[in-house]
């Protein structure tokens, strides 16, 4: 029987005695270490770069934030008043407002103040950014 050296280091070496009670072993030649690893095919993603998407990605693991995002967009003009966000939302008008805020800061909603109400609106591209990051291709 034989037992390749790998596993013969690891494994108890009488589990590998054949019914002859003989044990043979094979090395096994080693590759060159360049051939494991593939280059990089495009630039890794900077550090700054991955703090600023862990903050955006942050802002939208809530489903709230995600409803609101798909909301804004449902709007005509993919605009909409904070007043239009409470009851479908089915949360309290402070709790929404905290919400846009976050959206706001990480960057994907916009915030227009008209009067005593605030307009939200996406901003341009924000989201084809987020998908363009996490693109594998």
């Amino acid at each position: 029987m034989t037992v390749y050296t790998y596993a013969a280091g690891r494994i108890d070496g009488c589990q590998y005695v054949g019914h002859t009670g003989e044990m043979t072993t094979t090395t096994l030649p080693l590759l060159e270490t360049s051939v494991c690893c593939t280059p990089l095919t495009r630039e890794a993603i900077s550090p700054q770069a991955a703090e600023q998407l862990a903050r955006t990605l942050k802002a939208i693991a809530d489903p709230a934030r995600l409803r609101l995002l798909s909301l804004v967009a449902a709007h005509e003009g993919a605009e909409a008043c904070v007043c239009d966000l409470v009851e479908p939302l089915g949360l309290s008008q402070p709790t929404v407002s905290h919400h846009l805020k976050v959206l706001v800061d990480a960057g994907l909603l916009s915030r227009d103040k008209r009067g005593v109400w605030a307009y939200y609106a996406l901003v341009p591209q924000a989201l084809d950014t987020l998908a363009d990051l996490l693109r594998s291709d």
